[in-house]
């Protein structure tokens, strides 16, 4: 219920803001996995909903794992976000399934060929975990009963070393990805993401407009795990392509699409999202 109240005071704020034409966009990166080198601006508020509804193979039940980000802009260097997720399955039960706490810090401020940023995090999510904001080390997603793997706590931390590049209109980057598990002894588990991206246009019309190119920006993220510390796996790990799109439908309000085609046996036979964010300015811009 909390996620449809969310759902649906989102969408009031996607139509008020419809009419506003005050405000600076965001950057509009359509990568649900991947992140780039721009950060929240600072005292920037940003809410988001989104959800990954994933197809297994073998005859397992199809699975939606909603989340909502809680984005705000620290520091022009630092940007922290809080995650809470849940999953729900048709005939498996459904339920809470953590919270996540980012932080990305850029250590260089003006532009570079290469923009370096640090993410850290901290989370506190059961084995029932599904939104799949990044996928490390190796073996399927876990198909028992949600009540069973909501039993089964997992406290991690995650670390990713970002690389962006912004040339002519388009953006490339690269994300490596470390956990530790803290809940058990399993070593480290490591994983990757890498994008690429740019808007239909690069120049503004000279009046509003909600379908216009420059509105639109679209990409393709790859994903995956590449095993742990303890074996790389290469059987068991999952991967995945997918194509992404992002439409900025007001200056503060952005919705954006990918389906992700599984790469390998391990991998879901595919994963479909939506999210839609606004963006809400608590300070003087």
């Amino acid at each position: 219920m909390s996620a449809r109240a969310l759902s649906t005071t989102l969408l009031f704020a996607v139509l008020v803001s419809l009419g506003d034409s005050t405000g600076a966009a965001a950057q509009d990166r359509p990568y649900f996995v991947v992140y780039d080198h721009y950060l929240e601006e600072p005292r920037n508020l940003e809410i988001a909903f989104a959800t990954t509804t994933g197809v297994p193979k073998h005859g397992s039940r199809a699975y939606t794992a909603p989340w909502v980000e809680i984005e705000y802009g620290v520091k022009g260097w630092w940007t922290t976000e809080l995650y809470l997720e849940a999953v729900t399955t048709r005939g498996d039960g459904n339920g809470f399934s953590g919270w996540r706490l980012e932080n990305r810090f850029r250590p260089l401020q003006s532009e570079h060929r290469i923009n370096p940023v640090i993410y850290l995090e901290y989370e506190d999510i059961t084995e029932a975990s599904r939104i799949q904001k990044e996928i490390v080390g190796a073996g399927p997603v876990p198909y028992e009963p949600i009540a069973e793997l909501n039993a089964k706590h997992a406290r991690e931390i995650e670390g990713k070393l970002i690389l962006s590049t912004a040339m002519a209109g388009w953006n490339l980057a690269e994300n490596f990805v470390v956990e530790k598990n803290l809940s058990e002894d399993e070593g480290f588990e490591f994983g990757y993401a890498v994008g690429v991206s740019r808007a239909l246009a690069s120049l503004a019309s000279d009046r509003p407009c909600l379908f216009c190119a420059e509105n639109f920006r679209v990409g393709v993220e790859a994903y995956g795990g590449l095993g742990s510390s303890e074996g790389f796996d290469r059987a068991e790990q999952r991967h995945y392509l997918a194509p992404a799109l992002s439409w900025r439908l007001a200056p503060r309000v952005l919705f954006k699409t990918s389906v992700a085609l599984g790469l390998t046996e391990a991998s879901d036979r595919c994963l479909v999202r939506f999210g839609v964010s606004y963006e809400l300015p608590t300070g003087r811009r």
